[in-house]
Parts: structure tokens; C-alpha cells; sequence
């Protein structure tokens, strides 16, 4: 699964030309948008509830996620006029890391707004892993496919832009059998998530 994908020529686009195309293609008659995140440490500086999580304010990021709300509702109206089904695969490892904890509290808020998210263990995807994660990608439609690219730091950079047929094809039946072995996003919340304490970072 994925075999493909590490072969495959693809143009590297800086983060500004990247969110630019994305938009481009977004807005361009693509029928649905796939995304499997694999990545556990991650930082997102601007988002005032990951600035509050990254100061160690537990309490504080997790209630201002809720500032999302309208935002991501407007999100989601977008995707249902130009007619778009969106899904995320989210990836976690264990220990949950705390960056992953924080995720998941804003992910609850897109879920209950409608996104359609299912969660992967990745210990039982190990066989698929034994040469390397899965692929951090977003897929639009059948005409387009990013690899999320992130710096040193674990900061959004930017994109590889894949636009082979065959690979998108490929790597979208991955996807697609991974996203139905995934689990209920509440499921794993309630299960995994709620009884955490609060993450400590350093």
C-alpha cells in the first residue's frame, strides 16, 4: 500500500503558492477532498488555542477552540454549495503525544459540526509501516495530491504537488481502505482522549 508514492516525481511549492493552488483547485469542480494525517508534533503558531496550548494554559486551549465554531461551520457550507465530500484519517501513536491531544479536542469541534473524520491506530497499521509511515497528503478529487512538507520545527512550509493520474488513483485506494478500517471519531475520543490529564509540554 502506497508503494507508489515514494517513486513519484512531484513539484515543490512554497506555502503561499501552495495554499494559492489548493484554492485554485478546490474551487475547480473536484468532487471530494481525502486527507490522512500522519505526523504526531506539530506546531501552529496564530491559533490562539495552540498558543495557549503550547504555553502550557491546558484550560484556556481547550475552551478557546470554540472561537472555530463559525469559522469551520462556514468551512463546511463551502464544501456542501460547490458539492465536495470531505474525510480526514487521523494517525495517532501511543502515548498520545500532547500535540495529538490538543488535536483531537479541535477535531471534536469540526465532527460535531459535520466533518467526517475517523481515527487510525497506527500500531494496527504496523505491517503497512515497516518501511515507513504512511503518506501526509491531501488528495482533491482525481486531479490533484499534496504532501504536506513541514520544517525542522514542525511549522506548515508548504507542498509537493503530485499530479500523476495513476499515483492519485493509487494512493486514494489507500486511503480508502485505511479510512474503512478507521475508527469512529467519538468512539475514540471518549475512549482514548476525555480521561487524559492534562498534557504536559516541554
Amino acid at each position: 500500500m502506497f508503494d507508489s508514492f515514494q517513486d513519484a516525481v512531484s513539484e515543490p511549492l512554497e506555502r503561499p503558492n501552495y495554499h494559492e493552488d489548493f484554492r485554485r483547485f478546490y474551487e475547480g469542480g473536484i468532487r471530494f477532498l481525502n486527507k490522512l494525517e500522519r505526523g504526531q508534533h506539530f506546531k501552529e503558531r496564530g491559533f490562539p488555542s495552540w498558543e495557549a496550548f503550547s504555553s502550557g494554559e491546558w484550560g484556556r486551549a481547550v475552551s478557546l477552540v470554540e472561537e472555530k465554531r463559525e469559522v469551520y461551520a462556514r468551512q463546511f457550507e463551502k464544501a456542501a454549495r460547490l458539492g465536495i465530500l470531505e474525510r480526514r484519517l487521523r494517525v495517532v501513536e501511543f502515548p498520545v503525544t500532547p500535540y495529538v491531544q490538543w488535536e483531537l479536542h479541535v477535531l471534536r469541534l469540526r465532527v460535531e459540526l459535520g466533518d467526517n473524520i475517523r481515527v487510525m491506530d497506527a500500531r494496527k497499521i504496523a505491517d503497512i509501516e515497516k518501511v515507513r509511515p504512511v503518506p501526509e497528503v491531501v488528495i482533491l478529487g482525481d486531479v490533484v495530491m499534496y504532501e504536506v512538507v513541514y520544517d525542522s520545527d514542525g511549522n506548515a512550509a508548504g507542498a509537493n504537488r503530485f499530479t500523476n493520474p495513476e499515483l492519485i488513483e493509487d494512493v486514494s485506494a489507500g486511503f480508502n481502505a485505511l479510512y474503512e478500517r478507521g475508527e469512529d471519531f467519538f468512539a475514540f475520543f471518549e475512549r482514548e482522549i476525555a480521561p487524559l490529564a492534562p498534557p504536559v509540554v516541554g
